[in-house]
């Protein structure tokens, strides 16, 4: 069985993923997992989204700056497994994210490319480092104030511990422990709030300890620096297969929240085809057969613009 070995979450490589239509036309829709996913690799379940082709009435709503130079240009922080990651060889980006980002861009007839950033950077280059972000972004009132958001998946928060929770790490008790987060996630956000609550309740902080990639967040508890780390729920769960079933997830998952494409707040044209081809991928099936891939639930059936609360 191949591994996504430990050393490899510490890896910061630049990479990039590619993803374009089949040679042979099919049905939207009649994509299927990869050779990869059919064996027993743990963490690669890649879903072949071949079959996906181009729908020119979407297509044609591209603007021409996208449109002309054949690729879509996808920023992710790609350590965030499930979602968007790095396959066994540290370079390939694979992810539920990731499948979807190649799957947009055969059906707008582009080629998707995922280019590697750290999280918190992500949304200031949309728009002229990168046509769009696909990375697990919550979508909030601050970010809906600088970009527009497409809503494609609903998730929740959990806390992965190392296996047997040997710290009797409770979700219920968090003042005064060790958590490692991703910066600029809503987690960190929310244990900054939890924290504020522990202190004026008199109790001990919580010791916040944030990494610019959720990758060093899984390691330092895996090294038992902190107690837990906080993250999206399809994440903590995820966290087993990477680590060789050095975590696990306790208290399962809480304030569920929808996540969002996002494009430039100022590029209508390519908002409106973003969210015309997701449309497209939540009718045909595309999207929920990308999930049950991942082995993650929470599709919407819905690409909302900008929705509120």
């Amino acid at each position: 069985m191949r591994r996504f070995l430990a050393v490899g979450l510490l890896a910061t490589l630049t990479l990039s993923a590619c993803g374009q239509a089949g040679d042979t036309p099919q049905e939207p829709g009649t994509g299927t997992e990869s050779s990869a996913s059919a064996t027993t690799d743990s963490t690669d379940r890649t879903f072949d989204v071949s079959g996906v082709t181009k729908v020119d009435d979407i297509a044609a709503l591209l603007p021409e700056e996208v449109a002309s130079k054949g690729t879509l240009i996808v920023g992710a922080s790609t350590d965030y497994a499930p979602a968007e990651f790095r396959a066994d060889d540290l370079k390939t980006a694979i992810g539920y994210d990731v499948d979807l980002s190649k799957a947009l861009g055969n059906v707008l007839g582009l080629e998707a490319e995922v280019q590697d950033a750290e999280f918190a950077s992500l949304i200031p280059a949309i728009g002229s480092k990168f046509d769009v972000g696909i990375s697990s972004f919550t979508i909030r009132p601050d970010r809906l104030e600088a970009v527009n958001m497409i809503s494609y998946i609903n998730v929740g928060s959990s806390y992965a511990v190392k296996a047997g929770n040997p710290d009797l790490f409770d979700p219920e008790d968090v003042c005064g422990k060790s958590i490692a987060v991703q910066t600029g996630t809503d987690q960190e956000t929310a244990l900054g709030d939890f924290s504020t609550a522990c202190t004026d309740a008199g109790n001990d902080a919580i010791d916040i300890l944030s990494y610019a990639r959720q990758s060093d967040a899984t390691t330092n508890v895996v090294g038992g620096k902190a107690a837990a780390f906080y993250a999206d729920s399809p994440v903590a769960g995820y966290a087993s297969a990477p680590t060789g079933g050095q975590l696990e997830v306790v208290g399962g998952v809480r304030d569920s929240a929808p996540q969002g494409i996002v494009v430039a707040k100022d590029d209508a044209a390519l908002t409106d085809a973003m969210q015309q081809a997701m449309q497209h991928l939540m009718d045909d099936g595309t999207w929920e057969a990308i999930l049950d891939a991942w082995g993650v639930e929470g599709a919407l059936t819905t690409a909302e613009l900008n929705p509120q609360g």
